[in-house]
Parts: structure tokens; C-alpha cells; sequence
């Protein structure tokens, strides 16, 4: 006689199997939920370096896209630039703001020292919307106007040329005739920014300025934001067709490397998964294994009562994945509450020199996406599905007789 049992009674016998031997399975169910709960915070700390990649990325005068002349990135001059209609707005799905620039290699003078930078002409109040100047804190005055003929440059740049705000210096580029342009400016503000690479890597006056100095009413670039980074391939393909001849490229065309390390942290967070929960499945199968061997005279007299082997394998497991269950669930709320409390980021100043090169700021602060939570409890649970197969082959296997003489 076959005997088919519900799968409450199932579980009642699966949930006292389990505390049996308590101290065995609460080791295993700490395990579990340190380990869930530092997979989640790593994942948190992976998402907040993706995302503080793609804002500094994106703020620093890069964009979601960008239309560029062709030619320009390897000959960034003036001659590589196109004009605009003065009244001109783009449409393109999703924009957050947007604005146009002239910027092309040059020299700053003061009175002890010279330095190559880039100067970059812009519109001060669109700029606010999209750059990283929105986020700068500025020692004198920020730049008030595309005609303003004053310059805003970095502190470090400033200690460079040994210079403040209201000294004159001077700018040397080279115009759209090809011929060298120099011209005096006073310093309206120094602005310090998250990186000393920023600070010493741009000069900013008023765009019309800048033009007027190069004797040109080109723009060398067109720089879009986007509220979501997803929309940005629509957004590309809309600025080509409205500018037909130019070349419209979304931020990981442009920077590659930093595509490429945007890409590998979800790399990461899958490798550093399968590590943790691999090694978890192991201690899970040997844990199962010991409690069916154990319970090896049980077993068979189920069997021999009529107990179906499909009935025993679900039995197993249902125990691995209700200790599973639990782990999880526990090393969640653990982990979101360790993310709680970075809430307001990790200091990494002292590092600061370093980690520019990963487009990191001072301040790494943890995202945690409710995606990856479904992802961590989803591959939880199959990794535990997956680690209760050998042991309930075990369980599957013990024959009646054999276990009675036991």
C-alpha cells in the first residue's frame, strides 16, 4: 500500500527535523544569513561605485550624449566646431537639461607661473544644470552671463599659478584662423571640486567671450542630460537625425574605460555571489547529508510503510529550502539594515589620490536597488534547491531492509 502524505504534514515533519540538532543548523543558519547579508552590502557598494561613475562621468562635461564635429576628438580645435540656430532647443526624449560649449586646449598665465588647461566656454546658468559645477563650492563669484569676461578656475590650479580671486591673468589658444590669440582676464572665482584633477584640468569663462577670442561663432560641442541613463541610445538617435552631419555619442562611446568598469561591477556582483552561496551550498549538502545518514532507521521504516519516494525526496527538500528560506530572509533585513547605516557614506578622502582613476568621489554612499533583493533571494533559494538534490538522492536511495538492521 502506497501512502501519500499532505504536504502540511510534510512541513510540520521538515520544521522538526531541522531542530533536532540545533546547534548544527543554527551554525548553518548563521552562516547563511552573514553570508546574505554581506553579499547584499557588497552589492549595495558595487551599485553606489556605478553610480557615482556614471554622475561623474556624466557631470564632468561629458553628458548622457554628446554631438561632436567630426574629427574633433582627435583635433579638439576650433576649426573642428559647427554652428547653432541662436534660438535652437533640442528635442530628445527624456532630457533633463542640456547646453552647448566651446572648448578647446589652451595656456593660462599668471604672473609666477603658466599652465595647460582647457578652456571651456560656457552658458553659466545651463551649466548649473548638467556639470559638476552644480555641486562646486566657489570662493569669490561664479560667472554670471555667456558674455562675462572674467574666469572661474580650480583651487588647484589656482595654487599653481600661485594666483586668487581678482588677479588678472592671461589666456593663449590658438584661434580659428590658426593663428595664436591671447587675452587678459580677471579671476571672478576659484571653485574646488571633488577631485584636484578637475581642479587643475578646466578654466571657464563666458562662452561669447571665448568665441570672441577665437574669432568664431562655432560651438565645438552639445551636451545632454537625461533623467535616465537608459534613455540614452533614443536620445542619441534623435540628435543624429537633428544633426545629420555631426556626430552624436552616448557617455560609454565617448569614455570607454569607464564603460568598461561600469559593466564589471555587475560582473562582480555575480562572481562574488556565486563564490559566497557556493561555498554556503556546500556546507548545506554536507549538513543534509549527515542528517539523512542519520536518520537512516527512520527513513527506511517510511519506506517500509509505504511511503513513496517521491514524497521522501520532497521531504529533504522542503528542509533545506525552509532553513534556506529563513536564512535569507533574516540575512536581507541584516543586510539592509548594515546599508541603513552607511546611509551616509563611507569617507575615503585619504585615498583620494587613488581612487580618482575609478571616477570615484571622497564619499562612497551604498545603493541598494530592489532588484538586486529579489535577485539575492531568488538565487538564494535556487542555490539551496540545487544543494538539496544530493542529499535527497541519498534519502531516496535507502532501501527498507537495509535500514531496519541498522
Amino acid at each position: 500500500m502506497r501512502t501519500s502524505v499532505p504536504l502540511k504534514v510534510l512541513a510540520q515533519l521538515g520544521w522538526r527535523n531541522l531542530w533536532r540538532h540545533r546547534r548544527r543548523n543554527v551554525m548553518l543558519l548563521s552562516a547563511i544569513v552573514l553570508a546574505v547579508a554581506f553579499v547584499l552590502l557588497a552589492n549595495s557598494l558595487l551599485r553606489g561605485w556605478q553610480a557615482q561613475m556614471l554622475d561623474t562621468v556624466v557631470a564632468n562635461l561629458t553628458g548622457h550624449v554628446k554631438v561632436l564635429a567630426p574629427g574633433y576628438r582627435d583635433d579638439p580645435s576650433i576649426q573642428r566646431g559647427f554652428e547653432i540656430p541662436a534660438e535652437y532647443q533640442p528635442v530628445v526624449p527624456g532630457m533633463e537639461g542640456w547646453t552647448s560649449r566651446v572648448r578647446v586646449p589652451g595656456v593660462i598665465l599668471s604672473e609666477r607661473d603658466t599652465r595647460g588647461v582647457m578652456l571651456v566656454g560656457v552658458d553659466p546658468a545651463q551649466e548649473l544644470a548638467i556639470s559638476f559645477l552644480a555641486d562646486v563650492t566657489v570662493e569669490g563669484e561664479y560667472l554670471q552671463s555667456p558674455a562675462d569676461r572674467r574666469v572661474l578656475i580650480g583651487a588647484a590650479l589656482a595654487e599653481q599659478l600661485e594666483t586668487r580671486v581678482g588677479r588678472r591673468i592671461v589666456l593663449m589658444t590658438q584661434g580659428s584662423d590658426g593663428r595664436n590669440r591671447e587675452a587678459g582676464y580677471r579671476i571672478a572665482g576659484i571653485y574646488r571640486a571633488s577631485s584636484a584633477g578637475l581642479e587643475k584640468a578646466f578654466a571657464f569663462t563666458g562662452r561669447e567671450v571665448l568665441q570672441d577670442l577665437l574669432d568664431s561663432r562655432a560651438v565645438t560641442e552639445l551636451s545632454v542630460r537625461l533623467q535616465e541613463n537608459g534613455q540614452r541610445t533614443v536620445a542619441r538617435e534623435s540628435l543624429q537625425r537633428q544633426f545629420g552631419e555631426q556626430e552624436a555619442s552616448t557617455w560609454d562611446e565617448l569614455e570607454p574605460m569607464a564603460a568598461s568598469m561600469y559593466r564589471f561591477a555587475d560582473t562582480a556582483m555575480l562572481i562574488w555571489f556565486s563564490v559566497m552561496m557556493t561555498a554556503l551550498a556546500f556546507g548545506l549538502v554536507n549538513t543534509l547529508v549527515t542528517a539523512v545518514m542519520e536518520r537512516t532507521r527512520e527513513l527506511g521504516m517510511l519506506r517500509a510503510i509505504g511511503m513513496q519516494p517521491g514524497v521522501l525526496l520532497l521531504q529533504v527538500v522542503m528542509e533545506s529550502l525552509m532553513i534556506v528560506s529563513l536564512g535569507v530572509v533574516l540575512g536581507i533585513g541584516l543586510g539592509m539594515l548594515a546599508v541603513q547605516a552607511l546611509s551616509g557614506g563611507i569617507d575615503l578622502s585619504q585615498w583620494t589620490a587613488g581612487i580618482e582613476s575609478y571616477y570615484m568621489g571622497s564619499v562612497l554612499v551604498p545603493v541598494l536597488l530592489p532588484y538586486d533583493i529579489v535577485r539575492v533571494l531568488a538565487l538564494s533559494l535556487l542555490f539551496g534547491l540545487v544543494a538539496s538534490a544530493f542529499p535527497a538522492w541519498r534519502a531516496v536511495r535507502v532501501e527498507p531492509l537495509d535500514a531496519m538492521r541498522r
